[in-house]
């Protein structure tokens, strides 16, 4: 049973480590192929779209066949397709570095979502179930911190094969044909991975065949609750801030603050290292402890978290002393945890209303607070997810797992938003800077969505107090 754990949360590290990495493939084809803010975004757009794309086409296949493809194959052969799919997209990087092919890099990134697409439909409800349901959350909260270490390491490893150790190669003289190589590496990971899961015997979830009198009535009436399509919004726009943020945040740095891509690594890094921070914050609560362990707990569990971030970058050459400062908003980020105590409409309402005050403060403050302003928007986005997707389904009966997807869906709001912001920042519109408007919005709608949420749930008599899980 754990052999069988550590191997399918070497899954969720892949998802970390290739959705971080973009955030490095956008500024060095940027810069390369001289696009424009806009059109590097597409990096972003086709990665998280292709989640949607292979989400919507594994939908169209069940219903064609009858029955759901992960209960035809099982949880061990799904993933093990799902790796091979991956691995064929990491092949198209080879035509796409050596041409500095644009629309190559598109075709393998969304190539390699579709097959993340069906790992993710196996690999999440396989986790709960190795074990028993009462510690599923548990399981799938030590997964998503596996899936937190490969975003943090994703941009130092991308970086280091294409500047070096500390970013010591020349920016203007990047050889773009070094992002290949990581990227095949990643491959045949993915393939090994798929021939060990396509000999492991995982079982099959419980197979639901489609019966011929379910028509699509049931399945829109759904989106007639503003519960769920008001929660639809509200992942779309959640993905879209977290990843807008980051994708962007290069090209901010190097306009406002002379920050040479061969030294932003350290910068993503921290962004996506401040998502494992919340999420280990949070964990404390989690944990079924009480009294003076669990508030030491809540202290330690991101301050080593923390510690990781410092130890990674300074083992790949990098300075940490100058992200010392940044404990002030970690300190900050630990007392709203203590307020909100686990209670989802609360902690979506001040989380949401802290990601506004981060981003206001980071387009108008100066220096060093500026950028840490920026990056700690990570952390108030890294509770969102389970704060969003309890409030969704909260009450839904038979129909949870009909939400559950249509939630899932709007993950694409990650690419949408990237675009958006990246269209936005251009000289010709509002600049890079102005243009974290953007996220300023999209966090004043979870604000609101947590309000209305409230007066939702408490007409329908549904009480919460704690958010289910701990990010997705």
């Amino acid at each position: 049973m754990r052999k069988s754990l550590l191997f399918i949360v070497s899954v969720f590290f892949f998802w970390g480590f290739v959705a971080a990495s973009n955030d490095i493939l956008i500024p060095v084809f940027k810069e390369k192929l001289q696009l424009l803010q806009w059109q590097s975004q597409m990096i972003a757009f086709a990665f998280y779209v292709a989640y949607t794309v292979g989400s919507l086409g594994y939908l169209a296949i069940t219903k064609f066949r009858g029955r759901d493809l992960v209960s035809s194959w099982g949880y061990g052969k799904s993933l093990a397709i799902g790796l091979f799919i991956s691995a064929a997209g990491t092949l198209l990087f080879i035509p796409a570095a050596n041409n500095a092919s644009f629309t190559l890099l598109l075709m393998g990134l969304i190539v390699v979502g579709i097959g993340f697409s069906l790992q993710q439909t196996a690999a999440n409800p396989l986790t709960i179930s190795l074990g028993s349901p009462e510690t599923g959350s548990q399981r799938l909260s030590m997964a998503g911190g596996i899936n937190n270490l490969g975003t943090t390491l994703g941009p130092l490893l991308l970086s280091f094969a294409i500047f070096g150790q500390g970013g010591t190669g020349a920016a203007p003289t990047l050889d773009i044909t070094a992002v290949k190589i990581p990227y095949l590496i990643l491959g045949v990971f993915f393939v090994l991975f798929g021939i060990l899961f396509w000999r492991m015997e995982l079982g099959k979830p419980e197979e639901a065949v489609l019966e011929e009198n379910l028509d699509a009535a049931p399945t829109e009436s759904i989106f007639k609750s503003p519960q769920v399509w008001m929660g639809m919004i509200a992942i779309f726009l959640y993905v879209g801030v977290e990843v807008a943020t980051a994708s962007n945040l290069p090209e901010y740095l190097k306009i406002y603050h002379a920050i040479e891509l061969n030294q932003i690594a350290p910068y993503i890094s921290l962004f996506w290292a401040s998502l494992m921070i919340g999420r280990w914050t949070a964990a404390s609560g989690a944990l079924g402890l009480q009294g003076r362990k669990r508030s030491l707990l809540r202290w330690a569990l991101p301050l080593v978290a923390f510690g990781l971030f410092l130890l990674i970058n300074r083992l790949g050459g990098y300075e940490v002393a100058l992200f010392l400062p940044f404990l002030a908003a970690i300190f900050l980020l630990i007392l709203a945890d203590l307020l909100v105590k686990g209670n989802p409409v609360k902690q979506l309402f001040l989380y949401s209303t802290l990601g506004i005050l981060a981003t206001l403060l980071g387009m108008y403050a100066e220096g060093p607070l500026a950028i840490y302003s920026f990056i700690a928007v990570g952390l108030f986005c890294s509770t969102l997810w389970p704060c969003i997707f309890t409030l969704a389904i909260a009450g839904m009966g038979t129909r949870t797992s009909q939400v559950s997807n249509a939630l899932i869906m709007m993950i694409m709001g990650g690419g949408f938003v990237s675009v958006f912001q990246g269209w936005l920042g251009s000289d010709e519109m509002l600049g890079i800077r102005a243009s974290y408007w953007v996220g300023v919005v999209c966090f004043a709608y979870l604000a609101f969505y947590a309000y209305r949420m409230q007066l939702i749930l408490q007409k329908k008599g549904i009480l919460l107090e704690e958010a289910a899980g701990q990010g997705h």
